[in-house]
């Protein structure tokens, strides 16, 4: 269940801190009853980025092969690195 807080919690940023460290999820900060911020931890911000980066190379692997990109067997390409870098 997300958490939701009015912009007056900010005040006590070292609960705010706290609930975002302790949860791993975003603080969703309301102005006048309406969305107006949103606070997370570092760790939980940069997971996203992580996570985005692989949905979004996985998207261009699926648009590559869409348009007829070749498919490679995984076995045969990880054999290929082997002997190229470890002889």
């Amino acid at each position: 269940m997300p958490q939701i807080r009015p912009i007056t919690d900010l005040r006590n940023t070292n609960e705010i801190s706290e609930i975002c460290h302790a949860r791993q999820e975003p603080v969703f900060i309301t102005k006048n009853g309406y969305g107006d911020l949103v606070i997370m931890s570092i760790e939980a911000y940069e997971a996203m980025l992580e996570s985005l980066a692989v949905d979004t190379a996985i998207a261009g692997a699926e648009a590559e092969l869409a348009q007829g990109g070749q498919l490679h067997d995984a076995r045969e390409a990880f054999a290929a690195l082997r002997r190229k870098y470890f002889g």
